[in-house]
């Protein structure tokens, strides 16, 4: 029953249930089928599953990426970073990841990153690059959202690997920044193969001290969010809650670019998304139990280790695992279903969990742009029109690139 328990959701999700369909349904049958559990027994696991005071950070963040492209954030942030690049040659790319670093650095949502600054520059981007390396691009340093702190798939692996959000932001800041510093390697490299003029303006003081007097409250946000949870002031999810009212205070009251009605539909929108995410938690919730009490995840172990007796190959066919999960399976699901399976194979070869907690978020933000099913992709096209078969090729290189920072992450 053991290995039944891990094949029939991977059936059930290559014939296209839903996620969270699959796990409770398999969760069920076999509890009240087969292990004689009391009905009662699967509501009172879901809740345990979402009773958590760190969950509550999910739906303050989710608000904030929301909030930050309609008023009027993200444009300032993406002004700020122009003025200072000026006409360095590739600016318009190398904004594009920046941008999408500052507004991860704000926001948990990579779709969010990707709608907001997409949005802002793939015009400009398309008539310089191209449509297919500008919808590469822009799905690519979307992903970057998931390793800088604040991150929602951090808090989801540090509730369901039972490790401190705390220090899985602070170890996730150096990755981050290394995975944004490699695809601007890239695209400063293919601006200056292809000679990219990109038109900006050189960069001038007088200018760009302007710009950031406009966008300090969008620029500062970082400082206050991530300040405050390194400095001990507050906890993530505290500090979640704080982004909330930071991002309403100033694009209601300062910036006034965002109603009193934009703002219902934003909560809304926050709402139906951390919905969507909640039932997998508490689906999951269940189906984690499960694989405990039969010990799944214990025989996992043994087998893995029965031919494998080096941390680095386990490390290795892991991020292959991950990698590929990644590709069909959204980060969040990813993290609640494998993370019970995979924290003791990491404890049984000595791997540092918090280590492993960067390298698998790192995993599944390559998989957000991996064809053919990553998320990024998908919003790149709502957002684009661009047909998803002309945005495949321009995502290749910054999937390779991107991977050359897993093998740094991983092993150094």
């Amino acid at each position: 029953m053991e290995w039944a328990m891990v094949l029939v959701p991977v059936l059930l999700l290559l014939l296209g249930f839903p996620l969270f369909i699959v796990l409770l349904a398999t969760s069920a049958v076999l509890l009240l089928g087969f292990m004689q559990v009391p009905a009662e027994m699967v509501p009172q696991l879901m809740f345990g599953s979402i009773d958590k005071f760190s969950l509550l950070a999910v739906p303050f963040f989710l608000f904030v990426g929301e909030i930050m492209g309609v008023g009027g954030m993200s444009r300032r942030i993406v002004d700020w970073v122009l003025a200072l690049l000026g006409n360095v040659r590739g600016s318009r790319g190398l904004t594009t990841v920046g941008a999408c670093t500052l507004f991860g650095a704000i926001s948990g949502s990579s779709v969010a990153t990707v709608a907001a600054i997409g949005r802002l520059l793939f015009p400009s981007l398309k008539e310089r690059y191209g449509k297919k390396f500008a919808s590469g691009l822009l799905a690519g340093t979307g992903s970057i959202d998931i390793l800088i702190p604040p991150s929602i798939a951090m808090i989801l692996y540090g509730i369901a690997a039972e490790q401190s959000i705390a220090l899985l932001f602070i170890a996730g800041v150096l990755p981050g920044l290394l995975m944004a510093a490699f695809q601007a390697a890239y695209v400063y490299g293919y601006a200056v193969l292809h000679k990219v003029n990109d038109g900006g303006e050189p960069f001038r003081l007088r200018h760009f001290l302007q710009i950031s007097r406009s966008g300090f409250w969008s620029i500062f946000a970082p400082v206050v969010i991530l300040g405050g949870i390194y400095g001990g002031v507050f906890g993530p999810t505290e500090a979640a809650g704080i982004a909330c009212v930071y991002a309403i205070v100033v694009t209601r009251f300062i910036y006034r670019e965002i109603t009193w009605g934009q703002l219902w539909e934003v909560a809304v929108n926050s709402m139906a998304l951390t919905a969507q995410i909640m039932v997998i938690v508490a689906a999951a919730g269940v189906f984690s139990w499960l694989l405990t009490v039969n010990g799944v995840a214990q025989k996992s172990v043994v087998l893995m280790q029965s031919f494998i007796d080096s941390p680095w190959t386990a490390l290795a066919l892991i991020n292959v695992l991950l990698l590929i999960v990644g590709c069909f399976i959204d980060p969040s699901s990813a993290i609640l279903v494998l993370t019970p399976l995979l924290v003791p194979i990491c404890q049984a070869y000595g791997i540092d969990l918090i280590h492993f907690g960067i390298v698998m978020s790192m995993n599944l933000a390559i998989g957000m742009f991996t064809p053919p099913f990553g998320l990024n992709i998908f919003a790149v096209q709502m957002i684009t029109k661009v047909p998803v078969a002309n945005i495949y090729p321009g995502l290749i290189p910054f999937v390779i690139v991107t991977l050359l920072a897993l093998v740094v992450v991983t092993y150094v």
